[in-house]
């Protein structure tokens, strides 16, 4: 009798509701300087080469499949009268990355590739208030061409 109505409630339950539902893909991380793909990073930073010039404080309104918006200050060293002995400044600033794209170094992670800086008061000079940069990322070197031994 047991095995009966276990029977009966096993053939009541469509087979499609046995199997999970696949999981979304994660969303888009943005890749820091070090290559390492980063969500909602408290910092990051823009200028890779000096580290001139460095987003602080982000706090993350949204991080979605398609884009991510937070506030912050982006913290810019004056280079005056050089960038040794500049001053960084602070400048309150908006942050939205997007155009996500696939990472060739990590197959099914998306990347953003897309920053646009939104200055809420004044710009560092010369930078425009509304500035959208292209995030740089490393790409392969080409195969180097053995030369023949003479």
């Amino acid at each position: 009798m047991l095995s009966t109505a276990a029977a009966l409630a096993a053939a009541a339950i469509p087979a499609s509701a046995t199997q999970p539902a696949p999981a979304p893909p994660p969303d888009p991380v943005v890749v820091d300087c070090f290559s390492k793909g980063q969500v909602r990073p408290d910092e990051y930073l823009l200028a890779c080469g000096d580290g001139n010039n460095r987003l602080v404080d982000l706090r993350w309104n949204t991080w979605g499949p398609k884009t991510a918006t937070a506030t912050g200050t982006d913290m810019v060293n004056d280079c005056r009268p050089y960038c040794a002995a500049g001053r960084f400044r602070p400048y309150p600033v908006t942050v939205t990355l997007s155009d996500p794209q696939p990472w060739p170094a990590r197959p099914g992670t998306q990347r953003f590739a897309t920053i646009r800086l939104l200055y809420t008061d004044t710009a560092p000079a010369p930078v425009p208030k509304d500035v959208t940069y292209k995030l740089v990322y490393d790409t392969p070197s080409p195969t180097p061409t053995p030369t023949p031994s003479p």
